[in-house]
């Protein structure tokens, strides 16, 4: 079972090479999806005059029927979505979650009995969750952008959900700036208690406008404040060595004793050296040292250690798979550096060589035959350490 589960997988790992995949899947393909769902609901909620709706919403005119707000803002928040997973951004895959559920329950509620569409944001939702590690980016610009859209739309739909159903409060909301005032109280969750919904319409009306108000805020100041706190962090981690030009140097990952001692042996030679890891060191175990923390394989902290610009990239991690994983983000940065990756489990070096790093180096897995080779009295080469360790055939002597 696990020779076809590896064989699986390693014919998986050559389709993906063969398509490049790492450039548009799967966030183009779930952002075609995304907008093909915002267009089927529209299509089904609004019948043939959802143009006509959109233009008149876009237009400032909000005087059609309060029943076709709802999937009116839920479709075009697929679409402005839509637009952020082809950026990979986190809070438009956090949005698009959040969006295709609600459009799950509108199809739930709703009059019309469209079974197929409803299996359709099910398996949206399925992919959108399986897919959670590909929507990694935080731009600040991004963020901002969509949650000002989240916000804004939120707004809409509580203003006028309100102004529509004005009749159903006490006392009556009878303009749009005391919706707009309604609607600000409600979202904020303040709530002053001076306009009361008193029918079971208004009621769950201002239920869904707290619900969405709270997930909105929180999910839009989380992606907004987090990126810009993260980076701070992380500016005053590295403030010791950032003195030093990340260009034409070392970028070794990891904390094994691999990674540390290759560190030191490059720092003793005067190489100029970055060392990149997970979490943050103790205060004091790397004074004066170039360092960077983050995901390995996230491509924007790879460019902050500039990984694209550097002489090699060293992937020394005690886990393979996160080896390979680095190889592969480094090469997607199209940079011109070479790429060296460790491997701890003997049984995992055919997998890490599927990724193609430009040097294979595998200490561990020399051990037991140089001990064996040692106690039987049997000459260690050179070519035996070049092709064993680095996993690279020997150098043929060359011909006089």
């Amino acid at each position: 079972m696990r020779t076809t589960r590896q064989r699986w997988r390693a014919s998986l790992q050559r389709v993906q090479r063969l398509l490049h995949t790492p450039y548009w899947f799967p966030h183009i393909p779930l952002a075609l999806l995304l907008g093909l769902g915002a267009l089927a609901l529209l299509r089904l909620d609004l019948g043939a005059d959802w143009r006509h709706y959109l233009g008149r919403l876009a237009g400032g005119q909000f005087d059609f029927k309060p029943s076709v707000l709802p999937p009116l803002l839920i479709g075009l928040g697929l679409l402005t979505m839509a637009i952020g997973l082809l950026l990979r951004s986190r809070l438009a895959w956090t949005m698009a979650l959040l969006l295709a559920a609600t459009a799950l329950v509108n199809l739930l509620l709703g009059t019309h009995h469209a079974h197929v569409l409803f299996a359709y944001f099910v398996l949206l939702l399925a992919a959108l969750l399986a897919a959670w590690r590909h929507f990694g980016r935080s731009s600040v610009a991004a963020s901002t952008l969509f949650a000002l859209t989240s916000v804004a739309m939120l707004l809409i739909y509580a203003t006028f959900g309100s102004y529509y159903l004005g009749a159903d409060f006490r006392p009556a909301i009878t303009d749009l700036t005391t919706a707009l005032y309604y609607a600000m109280v409600t979202m904020s969750t303040v709530g002053y208690g001076d306009i009361v919904p008193a029918t079971p319409e208004a009621k769950l009306f201002a239920v869904s406008v707290i619900v969405l108000g709270v997930a909105v805020f929180a999910t839009s100041l989380t992606a907004v404040i987090a990126p810009m706190v993260s980076r701070s962090l992380q500016r005053i981690v590295n403030r010791k060595g950032s003195g030093m030009k990340r260009e034409n140097h070392f970028v070794v990952i990891g904390n094994s004793s691999l990674a540390i001692n290759t560190w030191r042996e490059l720092a003793r030679r005067g190489r100029p050296v970055t060392r990149l890891l997970r979490e943050t060191p103790a205060e004091g175990e790397l004074a004066g040292v170039d360092v960077v923390v983050g995901d390995p394989s996230n491509l924007d902290v790879l460019r902050q250690a500039g990984a694209h610009m550097a002489e090699a990239v060293l992937a020394m991690m005690a886990d393979d798979s996160e080896n390979a994983f680095v190889v592969l983000a480094v090469k997607e940065l199209a940079g011109s550096a070479r790429t060296v990756a460790a491997v701890n489990d003997a049984s995992h070096l055919g997998r890490v060589r599927l990724v193609q790093p430009d040097v294979v180096i595998a200490p561990q897995v020399l051990g037991g035959e140089l001990m064996a080779m040692l106690l039987s009295g049997e000459e260690v080469t050179g070519d035996f350490v070049l092709q064993r360790v680095f996993q690279q055939a020997p150098v043929a002597p060359s011909k006089g």
